[in-house]
């Protein structure tokens, strides 16, 4: 499941393992991009069956892009709209197993066919979500959702 050698199979350990690998990373930095840039990367080399993982940042009530892995992505996101905005605007995770089932869904890569957005809080406030997407229908699970909200929840104390 996991493109990188150094994990298991196991996906809850290594969900484990890439967690405490983030807070290594990013402990003792205090540069937001530096972080955001790293956790995508990480990110980006764990995961497989995927083709864009990266961050949109919260700034003058839309969502603009951050740092990312992938292919050129849509820059700016509305509230509400499309699966980052509706994850702000619910401030929960938006799991989406069929994108061109999703109402509104802005697809700036007609490759993407899944999706997972989780929302970054920072102080009970909206800071931005970390967004993936997959060319492979229904990629993500309730294991993928759990861990990747807890990997948000590590990084959170970093940003």
């Amino acid at each position: 499941m996991f493109q990188n050698s150094l994990y298991s199979g196991d996906r809850i350990k290594d969900y484990e393992l890439l967690i405490k690998q983030l807070s290594a990373l990013v402990d003792g930095e205090s540069d937001v991009i530096a972080n955001l840039s790293n956790a995508s990367a990480l990110l980006n080399q764990f995961l497989d069956q995927t083709n864009w993982v990266g961050f949109y940042l919260w700034k003058d009530d839309e969502l603009v892009l951050g740092p990312f892995q992938g292919l050129p992505a849509c820059i700016r996101i509305a509230y509400g709209k499309g699966v980052c905005g509706t994850a702000v605007k619910e401030q929960k995770t938006q799991r989406v197993e069929d994108v061109d089932q999703f109402p509104g869904h802005i697809a700036c890569d007609s490759a993407s066919k899944s999706e997972i957005v989780i929302p970054v809080l920072k102080d009970s406030k909206v800071f931005g979500v970390l967004d993936i997407d997959s060319p492979i229908l229904n990629r993500f699970d309730e294991t993928d959702q759990t861990y990747l909200e807890k990997f948000v929840e590590e990084l959170t104390k970093h940003i």
